[in-house]
């Protein structure tokens, strides 16, 4: 045979080696199918076919970078492969490469000029990069291509219209922009967003007499948005606050049950004016028996004057109702039916709680419930009137109580398990949500499955509570792993929305992926996983049997005894809780082998389990909160809690640059922050302790703290803070640990500052107060126990609901030790409250 047949079979023979890869790949044979396609590669390096399946390999296994490379590698061989091209194009929008994207759909639109995917991909990329002219190019000249009649409305041309506005818009065409939605109205299939955006061009362009009757046309289409009020106001300018007034009062004379005309006003007015309008919305809505009516006037409490108004009105209505059933004992009309007194009390209840008048809520509240005890709005609020006052088992007896009144409400039911998990009743809380999961699993798995971040969360806040570190990072790493789901997910709508031409929505979802770890879950689990590693690095877990050895030593022979027999109860309860345990497993693999080996088909394969106990008895700690700390600090920079736990974690590894960087972002942030003021005096204190530090940076450190404590020792600093904070219990204690920080001889005069209940202490209440409680219990203060217990009395005093307040008792003599597990997070048991 001559030599180009020979290397034809060779060919032949590593492409088919490589193709088996891929095959095996698909069976979910890993090892076989990378082993087969490396064979396949060694014996040709040239072949652009073994490349491109590596690169497939290395894209089921989300390892997209590695795989951008062999993908790169194959069209150097085959540089016009239409397949790796697009292949590539995915993973590079995937990793929002939009440089090499461009690039990419560049060479796609020459090789097939007449497809619609080529052009679309191609000025999405211009679009993505902000340069909105060449977008706008291709766009107009792809659009002329497409054969569709003037007065045909076509859905996939109707977006492609409506995503050549948004460019305009965000290229600040404004007047273009409005010509083109005037030119193609008629083939846009939104007919609400059409009007819209010309309301909005025409605003910015000045033209408030057009504009104002596009708004009012939006208007008589839906008087409840709040936006399109707005914009009516801009565009009529009123001069006086009647002609203000008199916009709303037109609009609720031609829409009388809207309730926005109505509401808007209250924003504004002020004085007999306001007392007149909000009379009239609350007989309105009191008589109607509306539930949310004191969400939607809650935006009013930041006016103490409205707040005194609406107090006054709704006291003299429950007043009157109870002895003649009307609004006002100086009316003469219709009476009123018995559940407007109910609601009116329902408001009241809400509005002392607002205030902080627990006792006043709870009274109104009870009187609510006595008239009509099967109504859950009733004992719902009544829970979260004991929420509020950091009775938290009160709170979620309440809820269950509401609950049972309703059991096929999915909301009531998760609300439950919600205020159980606060009051740290994590197995009462899962068993309610069983009520709603899947048969034949347990209900953590199928809440992890469903992706339930907000139980999650929630849960591993209880776990962290109890010190049960390993199953709190357990909830963490589920929620970090949803977030890596979801950005994965979007790999599917690269293809599909340019198919479909949902081009704005595929723009809007590019841009939320982006900051997706902003989410307030995200921020909730990467902060306790952040403080449990915390915690661990400064307190590792020991080995419990050598540590009980260590303590026999020293026990008599009956306290010895004693132990054994406690440890042998102790040791026979895990083994049948462990058994349990392993049979619920075992059911439950049973029950989702199926579904697994489902699923492992279509990804990368099973992930590594997440086993508590390896969770919590890491090797590095502090390397593990550094990976949840990294998304914080690219997308949440503008949080200071952000710089102050990267500030924590920095000044355990002794990287005296990063605390620099991070306290100087937290000072830019808020440079009163009581958190702040304690990071910055340990952090001089940390540099002036080390003296072996290269000259460089001790020179880069000194000038930078010179600028923020100004030539004043550290103790002068703290008794500036002190001073300039005297009104404030949180800067109070904050200032207090760093006094005996600072100096332990002066522990009576820092537990004196910390524990002062002034009458002039603005920011007396549950949470602050609880903040302080915890500082004497964790040791911030060294031993005080005497002091700890006077305050506790006092606390009790001002707020006799709170639980943490109540006297111990023999029941729960464990509460102190509990406290403990929370000396690294500020906000951890207060934020409950």
């Amino acid at each position: 045979m001559d030599c180009c047949g020979w290397t034809a079979i060779s060919l032949v023979r590593e492409e088919t080696l490589a193709m088996k890869g891929l095959t095996l790949n698909c069976l979910g044979k890993k090892e076989e199918a990378y082993e087969f396609v490396r064979k396949g590669l060694r014996n040709d390096v040239k072949s652009h076919v073994c490349w491109h399946v590596y690169g497939l390999l290395q894209r089921s296994d989300k390892k997209y970078d590695e795989a951008i490379k062999c993908y790169r590698n194959a069209l150097k061989l085959d540089k016009d492969n239409l397949q790796i091209l697009r292949d590539l194009s995915l993973l590079q929008i995937q990793m929002r490469d939009l440089e090499g994207y461009r690039e990419t759909r560049y060479q796609l639109l020459q090789l097939r000029p007449t497809q619609r995917a080529s052009w679309i991909g191609y000025a999405i990329a211009y679009h993505l990069l902000k340069d909105y002219d060449m977008a706008l190019k291709l766009l107009e000249e792809f659009r002329k291509t497409q054969q569709i009649p003037p007065n045909k409305i076509d859905y996939e041309y109707s977006e492609l219209i409506l995503y050549q506005n948004q460019v305009m818009r965000e290229a600040d065409l404004f007047q273009e922009s409005l010509e083109h939605i005037e030119t193609y109205e008629k083939q846009i299939c939104d007919k609400l967003i059409v009007e819209e955006i010309k309301g909005e061009m025409l605003l910015k362009l000045g033209r408030l007499k057009e504009a104002g009757e596009v708004y009012k046309e939006l208007i008589e289409r839906n008087a409840e948005n709040w936006y399109y009020y707005e914009g009516l106001e801009k565009a009529l300018q009123p001069s006086t606050l009647e002609e203000r007034l008199q916009i709303y009062e037109e609009v609720s004379k031609r829409h009388p049950r809207a309730v926005s005309p109505r509401r808007l006003p209250l924003n504004f007015v002020s004085g007999e004016k306001f007392r007149e309008l909000m009379d009239k919305f609350l007989r309105v809505n009191f008589s109607k028996g509306c539930p949310p009516l004191f969400t939607t006037l809650k935006s009013l409490y930041y006016n103490p004057e409205k707040v005194s108004t609406i107090q006054e009105l709704v006291t003299g209505y429950e007043a009157s109702l109870k002895t003649c059933d009307l609004f006002s004992t100086c009316e003469n009309g219709e009476k009123e039916p018995p559940t407007t007194l109910l609601w009116v009390r329902y408001f009241l209840a809400q509005h002392f709680d607002k205030l902080g008048q627990c006792s006043l809520a709870l009274d109104y509240i009870n009187a609510a419930i006595a008239s009509t005890p099967t109504l859950i709005e009733l004992f719902y609020l009544k829970a979260k009137i004991y929420k509020h006052v950091g009775n938290l088992k009160e709170a979620a007896k309440w809820m269950d109580e509401a609950q049972s009144l309703d059991t096929a409400d999915r909301f009531i039911n998760s609300k439950c398990a919600k205020y159980m998990l606060r009051a740290n009743m994590v197995k009462d809380a899962e068993e309610m949500c069983s009520k709603f999961t899947r048969e034949g699993t347990s209900a953590m798995e199928n809440l992890n499955e469903m992706q339930c971040m907000w139980f999650q969360t929630e849960c591993a806040a209880a776990y962290q509570r109890l010190g049960k570190y390993g199953d709190a990072l357990k909830k963490c790493h589920e929620v970090e792993r949803h977030f890596f789901e979801i950005t994965d997910d979007q790999f599917d709508f690269h293809t599909y929305c340019m198919r479909k031409m949902t081009l704005r929505a595929y723009v809007d979802l590019l841009r939320l992926e982006d900051v997706l770890r902003k989410h307030a879950f995200y921020f909730k689990a990467a902060r306790s996983a952040i403080e449990i590693y915390l915690k661990l690095h400064d307190n590792p877990l020991t080995n419990e049997s050598k540590e009980q050895e260590v303590n026999s030593e020293n026990l008599s022979a009956k306290e010895l005894k004693k132990m054994l027999s406690k440890q042998r109860r102790a040791q026979k309860k895990a083994k049948l809780e462990e058994e349990r345990k392993h049979a619920e497993r075992e059911r439950q693999q049973k029950n989702q082998k199926k579904k697994r080996d489902e699923e492992e088909e279509e990804t990368s394969g099973p992930r590594e389990e997440l086993v508590p106990e390896k969770l919590e008895r890491v090797e590095n700690p502090l390397e593990e909160a550094i990976k949840f700390l990294i998304p914080l600090k690219n997308l949440i920079g503008d949080d200071i809690e952000t710089h102050l736990l990267a500030f924590e974690i920095y000044f355990r590894k002794g990287k005296f640059l990063l605390m620099l960087q991070s306290v100087k972002r937290a000072f830019a942030i808020n440079s009163n922050n009581p958190w702040l003021h304690e990071c910055l005096i340990k952090f001089s204190k940390a540099v002036s302790d080390h003296s072996n530090l290269p000259e460089i940076v001790s020179k880069v450190l000194t000038q930078e703290m010179q600028k923020i404590f100004v030539n004043k020792n550290l103790e002068s600093f703290n008794e500036e803070f002190l001073k300039h904070n005297a009104t404030s219990i949180q800067h109070q204690l904050s200032g207090a640990k760093m006094m005996y920080f600072l100096d332990k001889s002066r522990q009576e005069k820092a537990i004196a500052v910390a524990t002062r209940l002034d009458k002039n202490m603005r920011d007396k209440n549950v949470k602050t107060l609880t903040k302080v409680f915890e500082a004497l219990l964790d040791g911030s203060f060294g031993s005080c126990h005497t002091q700890c217990e006077e305050y506790q009395a006092a606390c009790h005093k001002l707020f006799p609901f709170t639980s943490a307040f109540m006297p111990a008792t023999n029941e729960d003599d464990s509460s102190i030790a509990s406290v403990n597990h929370t000396a690294i997070n500020h906000d951890l048991l207060s934020n409950e409250i």
